[in-house]
Order: C-alpha cells, then sequence, then structure tokens
C-alpha cells in the first residue's frame, strides 16, 4: 500500500507537532504569568491582571488540547494509510500517553477555577511531564521524518 497519499502529507503531522510544541510553551509561558498574578502583591497584581494571563493561558490551553488530539491521530492514520499498519514503537506508544496526560490535565480545568490547589498542581505536573515527554517525541520524530526522507 505504498505511495497510496501524495509524498508531502507524510511531513504534516511532524510540521504540526513542531508548531504544536512552540504553542505549547507559549501557554506555559502564560500559565506561569497567570501563578504571578495570583501571588503577586496587591500594586502588581492590579498591573499583571491587564495581561488576562489565565484567560489567555485557558484559551491557548483548549487549542493546544484540540491540535494534540487531532494532529496525534492525523499522524496515525496517514501512517496507517501509507503502510496498511502502524508501527509500534516509543514514539508511537509515547505519542498515545501524552494524549491521555493532556485530557487528565485539561479534565481538572472545572476544579482548577474552583480553587483546588490539589488539581492546580495535578495540572502543573501532568504538563511538566507532558512537556519532558513532548521534547523527548521532537527527537524521535526527527529520526522518523529522516528514514521517510532518506528511504525515499
Amino acid at each position: 500500500m505504498p505511495d497510496t497519499l501524495p509524498f508531502f502529507l507524510n511531513f504534516l503531522h511532524p510540521l504540526l507537532m513542531w508548531a504544536l510544541l512552540a504553542l505549547s510553551g507559549y501557554a506555559l509561558f502564560l500559565g506561569i504569568k497567570a501563578k504571578k498574578t495570583r501571588t503577586a502583591d496587591a500594586e502588581q497584581r492590579k498591573e499583571l491582571i491587564k495581561g488576562k494571563f489565565g484567560q489567555r493561558h485557558f484559551q491557548i490551553g483548549s487549542i493546544v488540547l484540540a491540535v494534540t488530539v487531532l494532529g496525534s491521530f492525523g499522524g496515525m492514520a496517514v501512517t496507517y494509510l501509507n503502510n496498511g499498519k502502524l508501527f509500534v514503537s516509543p514514539h508511537l506508544l509515547v505519542g498515545i500517553g501524552m494524549v491521555c496526560l493532556i485530557a487528565v490535565a485539561a479534565s481538572l480545568s472545572p476544579l482548577i477555577l474552583k480553587g483546588n490547589l490539589v488539581a492546580r498542581k495535578a495540572h502543573v505536573g501532568l504538563n511538566m511531564t507532558l512537556m519532558t515527554l513532548f521534547l523527548w517525541q521532537a527527537v524521535t520524530g526527527m529520526q522518523i521524518v529522516n528514514k521517510i526522507w532518506t528511504d525515499r
């Protein structure tokens, strides 16, 4: 079943994931600024509130969740359509695990909005684990891209 899709589709997932990694970094930045806003003294808080960091973190986080799920399954779909199978590898298994982690981290949002500190700390821990895995995925993903490019 090789060559059933245009060759460029092999690179759509990696390009999307690199953009997603950058967007995730921005969400992290906004989350840090939101925490600074919550913990600042009254005078600093007055100035930081203008940045709407918490609201922007929530909005960007929602986009990150959607693109992670769609991009991950899209990558698996292209692999399956091109090869008639998925290659069970650490890259695939970690990617599936990452989709689960981000879903759980996002599901904590209602509790966080109610002020639940345990949910907030779990959200941060899950997302820091996610970012660490994402950086590793970037390396293994580029190895896969290189193999696709050289085997063509």
